[in-house]
C-alpha cells in the first residue's frame, strides 16, 4: 500500500487578493494563528470572508486549502480514502489530511452544509489536541505548529436541522463579518471594478434597498459580491438597470413580484 502525496506550491496565493480592511480584523486573525487558535468566520453570504482567507493566507505567506462544503461531503473526503490505481492500493489524502500535513491553512467554507460526521472530525484539531486521527490507517496526525483550521457559516440560514452546536462553535476564535458600511463598499466596488465612484455609491444604494427587505420577501439581500458582478457588467458597456436586473435581481429571487418589486427599486436609483 502506498501513500500518494500533493505538492503544496499550487495552495500558494502568488498575487495579493484586493481586500479592504473593516476593523481589526487582521490583527486578531494574525494573533489567533500565532497562538494556535482555530478561527471562526461568520456572516451573510458575498460579505467578503473568503477573499479575507485568500489575503491572510497571502499575508502570512502560507498555503491555502479551500473546501466548499455540501450535503454530501463526508468524513472521508476530508481525510482520505483508498483508491486502486494501475492494480496498486494507494491511500490519497483528503484536502483536511494534505492541510496537517503540509502545514497549511484548511479553509471549511459554509461549514454547516457538510453531514454531521464532518464535525468530530475536525474536533481534535479544533483544541489543545491538534491532532487528526486517521482510523483507516491506524494513525494519528500531528498538526505543526504552521497548520491552521479555519471555518466559515452564514447564521441567517441556521435552522433545526444546520446549526453550529456549541461543542464546535466554542473551540473557535469568532470573527463577525458583515457588509461594510456604505462608504466603505463603494470604494470596494470602485477599486474592484473601476467603475465610477457614483456609479458604485448607486450600485450600494440599491444594495441596501434590497438588504431591508430580508424576511420580507427575500432570505438575503444583495451582497457585495453581486454588486462587484454588476459593476463589471457596466464596465463592459452593459446598461445599469441591465446589469442589476441579471447580476442581483435575478441572483435574489425567482418569485416573480418580488422580481417586479425588485427591479423597480433598480429604477428607482438608476
Amino acid at each position: 500500500m502506498q501513500v500518494q502525496a500533493k505538492k503544496t506550491e499550487e495552495y500558494f496565493i502568488k498575487n495579493k487578493p484586493f481586500y479592504q480592511r473593516v476593523a481589526d480584523e487582521i490583527e486578531i486573525f494574525e494573533a489567533a494563528y500565532q497562538q494556535k487558535l482555530p478561527i471562526l468566520l461568520k456572516g451573510p453570504t458575498g460579505c467578503g470572508k473568503t477573499r479575507f482567507m485568500e489575503y491572510m493566507a497571502w499575508r502570512l505567506k502560507k498555503p491555502l486549502i479551500t473546501v466548499s462544503c455540501h450535503d454530501d461531503l463526508t468524513a472521508s473526503d476530508l481525510v482520505g480514502r483508498y483508491l486502486i490505481q494501475g492494480g496498486n492500493t494507494i491511500w490519497v489524502d483528503g484536502p483536511l489530511a494534505r492541510a496537517v500535513r503540509a502545514g497549511a491553512i484548511c479553509y471549511l467554507d459554509e461549514i454547516v452544509e457538510a453531514r454531521k460526521d464532518t464535525m468530530v472530525v475536525i474536533h481534535p484539531l479544533a483544541d489543545d489536541r491538534r491532532v487528526l486521527p486517521m482510523e483507516k490507517l491506524g494513525e494519528i496526525l500531528e498538526a505543526s505548529d504552521d497548520f491552521c483550521l479555519s471555518i466559515s457559516y452564514n447564521p441567517g440560514y441556521q435552522s433545526v436541522l444546520k446549526d453550529l452546536k456549541q461543542s464546535t462553535r466554542q473551540r473557535f476564535v469568532a470573527l463577525e463579518f458583515d457588509y461594510p458600511d456604505a462608504d466603505l463598499e463603494t470604494d470596494i466596488i470602485a477599486k474592484e471594478t473601476d467603475i465610477d465612484k457614483s456609479v458604485a455609491a448607486n450600485l450600494v444604494k440599491f444594495a441596501n434597498m434590497t438588504r431591508n427587505l430580508k424576511g420580507s420577501g427575500l432570505e438575503e439581500g444583495a451582497s457585495t459580491r453581486l454588486l462587484v458582478h454588476a459593476a463589471k457588467l457596466m464596465h463592459s458597456g452593459i446598461a445599469p438597470t441591465t446589469a442589476c436586473h441579471t447580476a442581483i435581481s435575478q441572483a435574489l429571487t425567482d418569485d416573480s413580484d418580488m422580481l417586479v418589486a425588485v427591479n423597480e427599486l433598480c429604477s428607482s436609483v438608476f
